[in-house]
């Protein structure tokens, strides 16, 4: 990618507690562009120290949460793109390229990666992992129903969009709810939405954050209520 093309772009990563790989995940941004931006989520193992040492720009919040990280990243981030992807070392850095590049031609405003069509080693092997598929698919199916789309997927925290839409959509999520909701609402809006192949790995370190048996209701309830709201209307 041109110089002049990674000028055009952000990576944004919100992290909590991925002491263990943001370093890693920083160094192989930066060599995508050199705008990357941590929002650390808070973290009490060092990751912010830890994302600063590798050279990325570190914001704290005060309250954790994954859609308000992407939130306050919308308001601080002044490129014309935001990239966002995951602090665990799933996802492959090196598409980002294939992300940027059908906004760079003018040819979508937001791109989503993969997993369905790019393959996954992260989403197979345990009850838990199979409840998340399918808990997915459940929910793309009905949002390509509503919308008349062909998307693989709705929940992959790896996708690029303009900062213009991203500020536009008026997202409320504070979860990682946040992913279903930017899709929804960029296809309520007209907006244009592409999706590209990309695996995803096992995370470096650890497990994940997120358990389901605590969140799913969040997931059906924001759901339902951006499915179901009329197209083009927005939500601030």
């Amino acid at each position: 990618m041109p110089p002049s093309s990674q000028d055009r772009f952000t990576v944004v990563i919100p992290a909590r507690n991925e002491a263990l790989s943001i370093g890693a995940i920083v160094a192989a941004c930066l060599r995508q562009t050199p705008h990357v931006l941590v929002i650390d989520g808070p973290s009490v193992d060092g990751t912010a120290m830890a994302a600063a040492k590798a050279g990325a720009r570190v914001v704290s919040q005060h309250l954790p949460g994954k859609g308000l990280a992407i939130r306050e990243a919308a308001l601080l981030v002044t490129t014309e793109i935001v990239v966002f992807i995951d602090a665990d070392g799933s996802h492959v850095v090196e598409d980002i390229p294939a992300l940027v590049a059908p906004i760079l031609a003018g040819e979508a405003d937001h791109v989503q990666a993969s997993r369905l069509i790019g393959g996954s080693s992260e989403l197979h092997g345990s009850f838990n992992e199979f409840f998340r598929l399918a808990g997915s698919a459940f929910i793309t199916a009905c949002i390509n129903w509503r919308f008349g789309t062909c998307l693989s997927e709705s929940q992959n925290g790896f996708r690029a969009i303009r900062l213009e839409l991203l500020r536009h959509l008026g997202l409320r999520e504070r979860g990682t709810t946040i992913e279903q909701e930017m899709v929804i609402k960029t296809l309520r809006l007209g907006a244009r939405l592409l999706e590209v192949p990309s695996h995803e790995h096992k995370r470096l370190h650890g497990s994940s954050h997120i358990r389901l048996r605590r969140v799913w209701f969040r997931y059906l309830y924001s759901f339902l209520k951006n499915l179901l709201a009329p197209r083009g209307v927005g939500s601030r």
